[in-house]
């Protein structure tokens, strides 16, 4: 737990059952069912003049579609969707997107790179995983059975995708949207995606904070093969930092996963905290030659299962690219072309 955190009594609603609990006014908050070990995401339906903003979409599965159904009738009240707004590319949020679209010929709102990303990700599925992925894990010390079994699940992402609108709206920072009579200004974040779009509403002294900052787990913030070498947790934590010069501590965050919850800069200055202990972690280890999946200890509490290696491994790159960021770490590939990390002298 989060000193400073503090939790609204707002009932959530039936993850799936299309009710919604009211947040404020013209402001309701639905639960979609997911996979894993996370079990709903938080949709938001803003009321907006005879229709609704909706932000976030759920994961594209058969549980999601029927749940929007029953939130046609119940919640939403067969009132249209006039704008779809999506906070960033990952299928929980996005995965419904295309389907809502397509339904209420509503146009799609994101952010341009994520909107770009999304789309060359998509166009991964169903092919072969592309070689210079199998390098990228190779280098990062992942045996055969696992590059195997990577090979195997490779093009998935778009199978949790309804197809794209061929056209989108671009969402920038600082961008203002006229939502059901109030302005809500986009304030965008990086690290967990590219150019993840939150939304802060002054008069309802509320933030959609997507996956941003979320009250009891971490973003998780990884090097991916499709930029090897990228620096997303410099990123992430400069953004965070950021936020707290432009969303007052006033808010009530509304976050993709967990409760509606009071304290964003005590959350996000513990956020920062957990990290900056990690890396001084990492870098002690550092001492001696590692791979990336070696690093595992410094970073996660938890013993990494197979089905958690692909997002360790990616987290355990961000941390060592942003101590190279910072001078205080490098990287020499061996003549198998795996890739050592090393404390600088």
């Amino acid at each position: 737990m989060t000193p400073g955190l503090s939790y609204p009594e707002i009932a959530p609603p039936p993850i799936g059952s299309g009710a919604a609990t009211r947040i404020a006014e013209g402001v309701y908050w639905l639960r979609m069912p997911m996979d894993g070990s996370i079990e709903a995401i938080n949709l938001w339906a803003l009321a907006d003049a005879n229709g609704w903003t909706i932000v976030d979409t759920g994961l594209r599965t058969t549980e999601t579609t029927a749940a929007w159904r029953q939130a046609f009738a119940l919640a939403l009240a067969h009132r249209p969707i006039s704008r779809i707004i999506v906070t960033h590319l990952h299928p929980d949020h996005s995965g419904m997107a295309g389907w809502l679209a397509q339904k209420h010929a509503a146009p799609l709102w994101m952010t341009r790179l994520e909107y770009l990303t999304l789309r060359v990700l998509a166009f991964y599925t169903g092919q072969e995983a592309p070689a210079e992925a199998i390098r990228f894990y190779k280098a990062v010390g992942w045996e055969e059975s696992e590059l195997d079994h990577y090979r195997a699940r490779f093009g998935d992402f778009g199978k949790l995708l309804y197809p794209l609108p061929d056209n989108f709206r671009a969402l920038e920072d600082g961008q203002r949207l006229r939502i059901g009579g109030r302005e809500w200004v986009i304030v965008v974040g990086k690290g967990h995606s590219p150019e993840h779009a939150m939304l802060y509403c002054p008069d309802l002294k509320l933030l959609i904070s997507g996956d941003q900052v979320l009250p009891e787990i971490s973003s998780n913030v990884s090097v991916q093969p499709l930029e090897p070498e990228a620096d997303p947790l410099s990123q992430w934590l400069a953004t965070l930092d950021a936020i707290r010069h432009k969303v007052p501590d006033d808010v009530l965050v509304l976050p993709a996963h967990g409760k509606p919850f009071h304290g964003l800069h005590a959350r996000i200055g513990a956020l920062i905290k957990g990290h900056e202990e990690g890396l001084a972690r990492l870098l002690a280890l550092l001492g001696s030659p590692q791979r990336a999946i070696d690093v595992f200890p410094a970073l996660f509490k938890r013993e990494i299962s197979p089905g958690l290696l692909g997002l360790a491994t990616g987290e355990s790159l961000a941390h060592l690219a942003c101590l190279r960021t910072r001078g205080l770490a490098s990287a020499k590939a061996d003549d198998a072309g795996v890739r050592w990390w090393r404390a600088t002298p």
